[in-house]
């Protein structure tokens, strides 16, 4: 549920709103009511949102609305069953903005010159890969999940990104929570139909070091991990400003990883080797494939 409010935060960080009290939360709870440990879990999840993390980052809930009945019963061959709804919170954040002309999207700029891409890490280096697409793939649910473990840090981050905006330091952003870095950056390059080349030392040696885990155990879940943060373009002239506003907002885990190729390929370097390097064309064909397939699935021929 927490994890939920900051996406809708990161989601919109992007667009010049201004102060973060401007923006207010709908909350649209689903749940099966009545069912055992259902209700346990909805009010331990409303009050970690209503009564903790809300009033920390001092937004509210004005609208929302309530589906108590996530549960279904048939009969079928003589046979009684149920399909229960997963407990589940979707929030949506809203604001009025001050310019829109300044909204930044994903789509990474190739007409700026020489530019930097950076990651900001709102997940610590903690890296838990819980519930994330690649655990999923094999058919694993994992052990910990990603969670906001300090609201002063994101309410920090919002505060520097709508600095930026402001300030037009900004060329393309894009939050990580959903499908983790390697998505992330793979999106960024489809917009704008270019290539990459990302060096993940900067990161993992810092994890490493934290941590004490190998470079290929980080790399993996620094690629892979839905924790929270975003990766951001800028012009390499702008970096020391971009960095002072990520520090006076007390966030320290920011890191240089990257810049745009003249080549169409998303290359990923780590501890001095290549691990992965393939055509931007043939990551969107299967990111689109993925998509159909789904959509073949779901909708009726």
């Amino acid at each position: 549920a927490r994890m939920s409010v900051a996406e809708s935060l990161t989601n919109i960080a992007a667009t010049q709103i201004g102060d973060l009290k401007r923006v207010k939360l709908s909350a649209n709870w689903m749940a099966a009511a009545g069912h055992p440990g259902e209700d346990a879990g909805l009010y331990a999840a409303v009050k970690a949102v209503g009564e903790e993390l809300c009033p920390e980052l001092e937004l509210t809930i004005p609208v929302g609305k309530d589906s108590m009945s996530m549960k279904t019963r048939w009969q079928q061959n003589d046979e009684q069953k149920e399909v229960i709804a997963p407990l589940s919170l979707i929030i949506t954040a809203f604001a009025r903005v001050d310019d829109v002309r300044n909204t930044v999207t994903p789509q990474l700029r190739t007409d700026k010159g020489e530019t930097d891409l950076i990651l900001i890490d709102l997940g610590s280096g903690k890296n838990r890969l819980g519930a994330s697409c690649l655990a999923q793939v094999y058919k694993q649910l994992g052990d910990k999940a990603p969670d906001v473990d300090c609201p002063a840090q994101l309410k920090g981050f919002f505060n520097a990104m709508q600095a930026l905006v402001a300030d037009r330091k900004l060329l393309a952003y894009h939050d990580r929570s959903d499908g983790g870095l390697f998505a992330t950056l793979a999106e960024m390059a489809f917009a704008a139909r270019c290539g990459l080349d990302v060096n993940m030392d900067a990161y993992t040696q810092a994890i490493c070091t934290e941590s004490k885990l190998n470079q290929a155990h980080t790399v993996l879940t620094a690629l892979f991990n839905e924790e929270l943060g975003a990766v951001i373009q800028i012009q390499q002239a702008d970096l020391p400003a971009v960095q002072t506003a990520f520090k006076q907002a007390g966030l320290s885990n920011v890191y240089s990883i990257g810049s745009v190729s003249s080549a169409d390929n998303t290359r990923i370097s780590s501890d001095g080797k290549v691990i992965f390097d393939e055509s931007r064309l043939k990551l969107q064909q299967t990111w689109q494939q993925t998509s159909h397939q789904i959509q073949r699935l779901r909708d009726n021929p």
